[in-house]
């Protein structure tokens, strides 16, 4: 397996395969969109109180820290339909955050109705192609069944961080803004730097209400899925941030052998990366949230050295010189290496994620034979224990 041509291959099959939330189905932005395309160039024309470019980037901030669970689309729909009839109770909640909290009866009983219609469309489909039970579909994090906590923690920590940065303002008595939220995430000297701040700064934090998976997701989307970002520095491109890491990923990296090409089994087992006998059917579960910042153990040619120590400091802007390489960001260096092919970090992240949900599922039959990149994965040529001992 030659890392260099997994990595651009699954790039640029994210490329034909994006995935991001359906922002045009969102009544309230369908006069942002003109022939199916958002109007970047009215981005900053207000919509009431906020700007364009303000609205959409709350709305993306809340997706991120809900789009985490078995079902990313059932997932999304749940968020648009919610989104589309609490605006028609005039419950304005990216405008007026306070009113999701003033009209909480109305918003749970709203997420219980859509949940409930969703799981009646998709709990078989995803049952059936992750080998569980109907009965299993739950779209609320943490497996949990009580909306009230899911409601005011999932969703209220994210939408009451606009509503806190414009009281701030007020209590300074600086002038009102169009846009508190965006102002706030672009002092940020990069979209890394802006994802960990987002997750852990001491007063604008949103802490466990996001992880740095999500946080990375909304960065993504921010300055290269939807282009919403305003700066246009190497700080907020398309190489300034991790990529989400998830269990797709996690799965499909562990089973084309690309992550033990940067580490052995027994690094990752130390890390806790790897997990054996905590998977179904006593298999080694994979918990890729833990190789953040896990050191590279495996020999790296000087070329991708010189590269990567560029990619910390002029796009991530977390370290001027690097003393090791992380593995979690060993694929910015081919990405960025191979940049007139046009490919980037969303475009891998997409990738992983449509050959995570079509094709590698999270059991022992995954559909190899249709997978578009076999004919480079370890697992399907020639070590298929990566497959059948591990899960995510």
């Amino acid at each position: 397996m030659d890392p260099e041509e997994l990595v651009i291959k699954i790039a640029e099959i994210g490329k034909q395969h994006p995935s991001y939330p359906p922002l045009n189905e969102i009544e309230i932005f369908r006069h942002y969109y003109e022939n199916d395309n958002l109007n970047k160039e009215k981005l900053d024309e207000r919509d009431g109180c906020l700007t364009r470019r303000e609205a959409i980037t709350r709305f993306l901030l809340l997706s991120a820290v809900l789009d985490q669970g078995p079902d990313i689309v059932g997932l999304r729909r749940m968020l648009v339909e919610t989104t589309n009839e609490l605006y028609r109770k005039e419950i304005r909640f990216l405008h007026k955050p306070i009113s999701f909290f003033s009209e909480i009866g109305v918003a749970l009983d709203e997420i219980l109705t859509q949940h409930q219609s969703i799981k009646e469309i998709r709990a078989s489909i995803w049952a059936k192609t992750n080998q569980s039970n109907p009965n299993r579909y739950n779209l609320f994090m943490d497996n949990a069944k009580q909306v009230l906590g899911y409601a005011i923690f999932r969703w209220g920590v994210p939408l009451i961080l606009p509503y806190l940065l414009e009281r701030d303002l007020n209590d300074k008595k600086s002038s009102p803004s169009a846009s508190a939220l965006l102002d706030y995430l672009e002092k940020h000297d990069s979209t890394e730097i802006m994802t960990q701040q987002l997750k852990d700064h001491y007063r604008y934090g949103l802490g466990k209400a996001i992880g740095d998976k999500a946080a990375h997701l909304f960065g993504k989307w921010l300055v290269s899925s939807f282009g919403v970002s305003r700066r246009q520095d190497t700080g907020w491109d398309n190489y300034s941030y991790e990529v989400p890491y998830d269990s797709n990923a996690g799965r499909v990296l562990w089973r084309t052998g690309y992550l033990l090409r940067w580490a052995s089994e027994d690094d990752f087992i130390k890390e806790k990366v790897l997990q054996p006998g905590v998977g179904k059917n006593r298999t080694t579960y994979i918990r890729v949230t833990n190789i953040r910042e896990m050191k590279c153990g495996r020999a790296v040619e000087n070329k991708l050295w010189n590269a990567y120590s560029h990619i910390c400091s002029n796009h991530l802007k977390t370290r001027k010189k690097p003393r090791f390489i992380q593995i979690q960001q060993i694929q910015h260096i081919y990405l960025w290496l191979n940049r007139h092919k046009d490919v980037h970090v969303a475009n891998f992240d997409d990738g992983l994620i449509y050959i995570g949900t079509q094709f590698c599922f999270n059991h022992s039959q995954p559909d190899c034979e249709n997978c578009p990149i076999r004919e480079i994965c370890e697992g399907y040529k020639s070590n298929r224990d990566l497959i059948n001992n591990f899960r995510t």
